[in-house]
C-alpha cells in the first residue's frame, strides 16, 4: 500500500464538532468521515482497523463455539410488537413504511429474529444447548449523537444469544460468554472493568457491563476497596435502620420566606431556628423533585421523587428506574394544571396517589420510617419542621435515583466507593424467558413434556471498540494503535529524493512485503517534505516507523517505535529479524 495511492488525506486541525480524542484522531488521520450526526463513513485505514477487531470478536466467539450467521437489518413490525418493544423503544427506534404501506423498522438488536429462528428450525430438547451471533450494523435513533464513532446512530455490534432447556444452562452459557468476552477485551488491549449492570429494556436478570476506563467515558461506574464495581444505573443504597419516633417533637410549619432553595432554607433555618446539637445541614431537608414520565403510547405523567436536600437527582439512574418511559422536565404549564403545588415549597402534603394532586410520590430508600426532615409546607414561604416518614407521611413507594457520591458505603460492606468514568464496551444478559414466552419458543423435553426455552443475550460494540481502543492508545502527536490492531504492520518513509534513496526505499519495501509484512509505504516525493511525513506517521500510529534516508548508502536505516519514540539505527541485514522481535 502507497501513500500515492491511498485513498488518505490527513488534516492539521481538529474536526469543529469533535469533543473527545479519538473523534478528533480518527477524522484527522483519515480513519472515518462524518456524513451526518451520529453516522460515519469508514475509510480504507478505518476499514483495515474495524476487520482486525471482528477478527478478534469473531475468533473468540467461534471457539467458545458459537456460530455466526448474518440477519437483515430491515424488519417487519410484528416480531417487535409481540415483545412489546415496537412500543418500549419508543422514539429510539427507526421507523418507515414501504411502498404497500407494512410498518417497517431497522434493527437496534435481534433478540425476536433469532428468537424467531431457533422456533422455526429447533423442536427438541437435544438440540440445545445453542449459542449463535452476528456482526451486524444496528440502528438507534439517538437524541444526542456524540463523539463520533463512540454514540451514532448507525453503528456495528456482535449480538449473541444462547438458548437452553433450564435455568442451570443458562448460567453456564451465561458463564462461557462472560469468559470469552474476557479473552476479547484483553486482546484488545485497553484498561476495563466488569461491573453490575441494569437490564434496562432488555429485560432478564443477571446483567453485567464491561468498560474501557476513560475519563471522557459517557457511563460513570462505582468500585471499593474490597472489589464491589458496579454501574451507577445498578448501585443499590445502604437503607439505614428505622428509627423510633415516639416522643418526638409535634411537625410544625414555620414562616421561611424567600428560601425558595436548599442553601437560603438552610441558611434562614441556622438564622431563626438553631439547633442545640450542631447546624442546620442540607441533609436535613427534603427536597421534592417534580419530572414527567413520558410513555412509550404518549401519555404523561408526573412523578415527585423525594430525597435529602444534599443530593440531587441523577438523570441515568432515574431513567433506568422508569424505563421505557422518558424523562422530560415539569415545566410552568405543568404546574398551573396542578395548582395545589406551590413552587418552591412543595412537600409531602400535595403528593402522594391519594392526595388531592394524585402525583404518585417515590421517596429515596433513605428516607426511613422516622427519620425527621425539614420541608416545604405547600404554602408560600413556609416549611414543615420535625416531620417524620411513617407518622406524618408515607410516600407511594421508593426509587434508587439519587446521585451516587465518592465515599458512600458499597452495598456489599466492601468498603466506600469512588467513581470513575468508563465507555460500555459489552453487556451481557440472562435474559431468561421474555422472549421466548412472547414468541412461544418451546421445545421437548427429555420427558416429552413441552418447555418454554431460556435465552441469554450478549453485545459488544465492535464500531464502538475502534473508539475505545483510539481513547487509550494516542499522544500528544497521534494514534499509536497497539500491534493486533495496527492498520499496517511497518509505515516505511523514504526521507529524501536522491535516486539512490528512492531506490533503496523500493528494495526495502519489496523485502519487507516478500517477508510477510504489511507495510504502509509513503513513497511520496515532489513537495512533500520528510517532516510532514514524520508529522502524518505520527498522527496515523502504525506501531513501528521505517526511515530509509542518507544512511542507506552505508548500509542503515532508522527504525522508531510509535510507542515509546525510541530510535535505533539498523543494518539492512538485521533489519527482517529486528522488525521480527
Amino acid at each position: 500500500m502507497r501513500m500515492t495511492r491511498l485513498f488518505l488525506r490527513t488534516l492539521r486541525d481538529d474536526p469543529a464538532d469533535a469533543e473527545v480524542p479519538s473523534h478528533k484522531l480518527l477524522v484527522r488521520a483519515g480513519y472515518v468521515r462524518r456524513v451526518a450526526p451520529g453516522i460515519y463513513s469508514w475509510l480504507p485505514l478505518g476499514l483495515k482497523v474495524l476487520g482486525k477487531v471482528e477478527a478478534i470478536v469473531r475468533e473468540e466467539m467461534d471457539a467458545m463455539g458459537a456460530q455466526e450467521v448474518r440477519f437483515p437489518a430491515l424488519l417487519p413490525r410484528e416480531p417487535y410488537e409481540a415483545t412489546g418493544r415496537w412500543d418500549d423503544y419508543g422514539p429510539n427506534l427507526f421507523r418507515l413504511k414501504d411502498r404497500k404501506g407494512n410498518d417497517m423498522l431497522l434493527g437496534p438488536t435481534h433478540e425476536e429474529l433469532f428468537t424467531l429462528t431457533v422456533k422455526d428450525l429447533y423442536s427438541s430438547y437435544k438440540d440445545l444447548p445453542l449459542s449463535i451471533y452476528q456482526i451486524q450494523t444496528k440502528y438507534r435513533d439517538e437524541a444526542r449523537p456524540r463523539a463520533g464513532i463512540l454514540r451514532g446512530r448507525e453503528f456495528i455490534m456482535k449480538d449473541s444469544y444462547s438458548f437452553d432447556v433450564d435455568d442451570a444452562g443458562l448460567v453456564a452459557s451465561y458463564q462461557a460468554h462472560r469468559d470469552a468476552y474476557v479473552r476479547i477485551f484483553d486482546r484488545l488491549g485497553f484498561e476495563y472493568v466488569i461491573v453490575h449492570a441494569t437490564s434496562g429494556a432488555m429485560g432478564g436478570s443477571a446483567s453485567e457491563e464491561f468498560l474501557a476506563v476513560s475519563e471522557t467515558g459517557e457511563d460513570t461506574f462505582v468500585r471499593s476497596p474490597g472489589g464491589y464495581a458496579a454501574n451507577v444505573e445498578a448501585v443499590t443504597t445502604v437503607v439505614p435502620y428505622a428509627i423510633a419516633f415516639e416522643g418526638t417533637p409535634a411537625a410544625h410549619a414555620e414562616q421561611t420566606p424567600d428560601t425558595p432553595t436548599i442553601d437560603t432554607l438552610v441558611d434562614h433555618l441556622n438564622a431563626a431556628f438553631p439547633r442545640d446539637d450542631r447546624p442546620w445541614q442540607a441533609s436535613d431537608t427534603l427536597k421534592n423533585v417534580l419530572v414527567i414520565l413520558r410513555h412509550p403510547d404518549g401519555t404523561r405523567e408526573p412523578l415527585a421523587i423525594g430525597l435529602p436536600g444534599d443530593r440531587e437527582v441523577d438523570a441515568k439512574r432515574l431513567e433506568a428506574q422508569v424505563a421505557p418511559a422518558e424523562i422530560e422536565p415539569f415545566e410552568a404549564n405543568d404546574f398551573a394544571a396542578h395548582p395545589g403545588l406551590v413552587k418552591g415549597y412543595i412537600g409531602p402534603g400535595a403528593l402522594g396517589a391519594e392526595s388531592a394532586t394524585g402525583i404518585r410520590y417515590l421517596t429515596d430508600p433513605r428516607v426511613v420510617e422516622g427519620s425527621r426532615w425539614v420541608t416545604g409546607a405547600d404554602v408560600q414561604g413556609s416549611h414543615v419542621i420535625d416531620l417524620v416518614a411513617g407518622r406524618d407521611f408515607t410516600a407511594d413507594g421508593t426509587i434508587e435515583a439519587a446521585e451516587v457520591r465518592a465515599g458512600d458505603p458499597a452495598p456489599d460492606g466492601s468498603g466506600p466507593l469512588e467513581l470513575a468514568r468508563g465507555i460500555e464496551m459489552g453487556h451481557i444478559f440472562q435474559l431468561g424467558r421474555k422472549y421466548a414466552e412472547a414468541l412461544d419458543l418451546r421445545v421437548l423435553d427429555e420427558n416429552g413434556k413441552l418447555v418454554t426455552v431460556t435465552m441469554g443475550s450478549y453485545g459488544v460494540g465492535v464500531s464502538r471498540a475502534v473508539a475505545a481502543v483510539a481513547e487509550y492508545a494516542h499522544d500528544d502527536a497521534g494514534l499509536v494503535w497497539p500491534k493486533e490492531l495496527a492498520p499496517f504492520d511497518v509505515h516505511l518513509i523514504v526521507a529524501g529524493k536522491d535516486e539512490t534513496v528512492v531506490a533503496g526505499a523500493e528494495q526495502v519495501y519489496d523485502e519487507l512485503i516478500g517477508a510477510g509484512f504489511d507495510v504502509l509505504f509513503d513513497d511520496r516525493l515532489g513537495k512533500t517534505s520528510p517532516g510532514v511525513k514524520f508529522k502524518d506517521a505520527e498522527l496515523i500510529g502504525v506501531p513501528t516507523i521505517v526511515v530509509v534516508g542518507k544512511g542507506f548508502v552505508d548500509g542503515v536505516v532508522e527504525v522508531k517505535d510509535r510507542a515509546t519514540g525510541e530510535r535505533e539505527d539498523v543494518a539492512l541485514a538485521d533489519l527482517l529479524a529486528k522488525l521480527r522481535d
